[in-house]
């Protein structure tokens, strides 16, 4: 897990009216977005057992929330609530601002990491888009929409892989190995991130060891070493181990080391409370021997029927997204999920 440093404010802190609204917002939007993760990783956790498991949540949510803009009535509802949002608590307008202001803050320049959120429409060239959707996708989202020939599959499919390329450093290369001709618009949304550990590890102290893969299956990998003082906290009643590694801007990344058999037990604990404990119980502890493995994953997954199953199902059926367009003719026939997210939109 990946757990930034730019919403973490002590309690003393004085901060001014607006930007302890900012906070409340930040907050509010933190706790929902981590109880969708959590939500969203279980399932996936489900529909692929024995594999690894990598996505960001953060882009689901943001790409949804986008999404959210032109849906009306029940299911803008389904939407909002499937991504946690407690509708009593906290208005649309706010859900909107507060991922606005996330984005910005995500992507202010910094020279210790290199860190990119954005957002961007393909959008049919006859396809017309209400004014009102155009602006806000572009102040809140940060959206640019790029008029495209989906009547040519291969050229649309070259243009927005192309574009998702560039903006992650090459590292997503083919976001679409195909595209129908029905298509009507492409929401996507894209995240890069690349940081430098604040204690590295030294490649000389890089050997080959086991790792254990399940109870039965062990590979052997490249292995890191590190002695460090890092934060630490042995959970006792969850079963598991936690070390949080800092990178030179002070942004973390968590690791979570189930007990041996705990595995299952441990993700039906994932909620944000268990998080929040978490994190409040790290102390900083002298680990003369970190081990972790050097490795690269890849993944692609199709979220239509893991998002029916989290309460989002009015998209793919009998969507209202008259917000987009001002007619009832769009329905998602597809989203998708490959490092980048993309909404996929036909006319019905």
């Amino acid at each position: 897990g990946l757990c930034s440093s730019v919403h973490c404010l002590p309690e003393n802190v004085v901060v001014k009216d607006q930007d302890r609204r900012a906070r409340v917002d930040d907050h509010t939007l933190a706790s929902s977005n981590t109880d969708f993760a959590f939500s969203l990783y279980k399932q996936l956790a489900l529909e692929n057992p024995n594999k690894n498991v990598i996505f960001s949540p953060l882009s689901v949510s943001i790409a949804l929330a986008f999404l959210s803009l032109g849906a009306r009535g029940s299911t803008l509802t389904e939407i909002l609530e499937g991504l946690k949002f407690n509708l009593t608590e906290i208005q649309e307008t706010e859900i909107h601002q507060g991922f606005q202001h996330l984005l910005q803050t995500l992507n202010r320049p910094s020279n210790q990491l290199q860190l990119s959120v954005g957002n961007a429409m393909f959008v049919r060239e006859e396809l017309k888009l209400l004014d009102k959707f155009i602006e806000d996708a572009h102040v809140l989202y940060s959206s640019e929409a790029f008029p495209t020939n989906f009547g040519d599959p291969e050229a649309a499919r070259s243009l927005i892989n192309d574009y998702v390329k560039n903006k992650t450093q090459g590292k997503i290369e083919e976001l679409f190995k195909f595209l129908s001709p029905r298509t009507v618009l492409v929401l996507v949304n894209y995240i890069y991130f690349k940081a430098q550990w604040k204690t590295r590890f030294d490649p000389k102290h890089t050997e080959q060891a086991e790792f254990h893969v399940s109870k039965n299956k062990t590979v052997e990998v490249p292995m890191m070493t590190l002695d460090l003082e890092t934060p630490y906290f042995r959970d006792e009643e969850l079963g598991c181990t936690l070390v949080e590694l800092t990178y030179t801007s002070n942004d973390s990344a968590l690791f979570i080391l189930p007990d041996e058999g705990k595995m299952q037990d441990l993700e039906a604990k994932l909620i944000p409370e268990t998080l929040r404990r978490w994190r409040e119980s790290l102390h900083p502890s002298r680990i003369h021997e970190l081990y972790l493995p050097k490795f690269s994953i890849k993944s692609n997954y199709e979220l239509n029927d893991i998002l029916s199953r989290l309460g989002i199902k009015k998209i793919f059926t009998d969507a209202d997204l008259s917000g987009i367009t001002g007619t009832g003719d769009l329905v998602v026939t597809q989203v998708s999920l490959k490092f980048g997210q993309f909404i996929l939109l036909s006319e019905r």
